[in-house]
């Protein structure tokens, strides 16, 4: 039977929704989005931040979950040994790489996009008082919101290639939180000089950039820290690509 590019992406797309972990770890990312948007839009009175920043506070969480989610697709099958079957099924193997990663980047790109307008609509009715609102016709606010989506479907990408590069749930899954979470932190101890140079460029800080109403000083434009952040995820899908063609299973 001859293996065809859809036919490698419906299947691990029925993989990808069997799993009820999928399920779970999704709508729990959709979760921590709404709800931290909503308690700081609720909550926060700092004239300072939009109202944008406040509906999007959760993304930093719904990141690592979305990275977990892709981490779970791309180490799961190395845990059960049921790689073998896969890759004896596709024996060019790399599109087994590019299947998972289009089917974890599409599902978080969909799913956190709707959270983030949800997270929007839900926090601009309970905003309060000491922050100014915006609408969707605001310049800067739809690009914010799709932003984030598409940050969050990279995170989902990431999580994959660091999965499928060290074959391993908890590493890959450990790697990303320090990647996303912990470095952008040590970051801020080094000397002024230093870090005001790097952090613009650190994974999370470029990403996030492009959910900023307003850039802020010191950081990345928009699109700019978005290419950037799709840059350390097509670093980490070749070398990902370069082990699964070079190493056994």
């Amino acid at each position: 039977m001859k293996i065809t590019p859809g036919g490698v992406v419906a299947a691990e797309w029925t993989k990808f929704s069997s799993l009820r972990s999928t399920w779970i770890t999704t709508g729990i990312s959709v979760v921590l989005l709404i709800a931290f948007g909503v308690i700081a839009s609720a909550s926060i009175s700092d004239d300072s931040l939009s109202a944008v920043d406040l509906a999007l506070s959760g993304s930093s969480l719904a990141a690592l979950t979305v990275g977990v989610l892709g981490a779970l697709l791309g180490a799961g099958e190395y845990t059960t040994g049921m790689i073998r079957a896969t890759l004896a099924a596709v024996p060019r193997r790399l599109p087994v790489l590019w299947s998972k990663s289009l089917v974890a980047g599409f599902a978080a790109l969909i799913t956190m996009t709707a959270g983030a307008f949800a997270a929007f609509a839900l926090g601009s009715a309970v905003l309060n008082d000491g922050v100014s609102g915006v609408g969707l016709g605001d310049a800067g606010v739809v690009r914010a919101l799709f932003g984030a989506g598409l940050y969050l479907g990279l995170v989902a990408v990431l999580g994959v290639a660091l999965g499928m590069l060290v074959r391993s749930s908890a590493g890959a899954i450990a790697i990303l939180a320090g990647l996303l979470l912990i470095v952008p932190g040590l970051a801020a101890l080094l000397p002024d000089s230093i870090s005001e140079t790097i952090t613009p460029y650190l994974t999370s800080n470029a990403g996030s950039a492009v959910m900023a109403l307003t850039p802020g000083e010191g950081t990345l434009g928009p699109w700019t820290g978005l290419a950037v952040f799709a840059g350390y995820v097509a670093v980490a899908l070749a070398a990902t690509a370069y082990r699964l063609k070079k190493t056994d299973a």
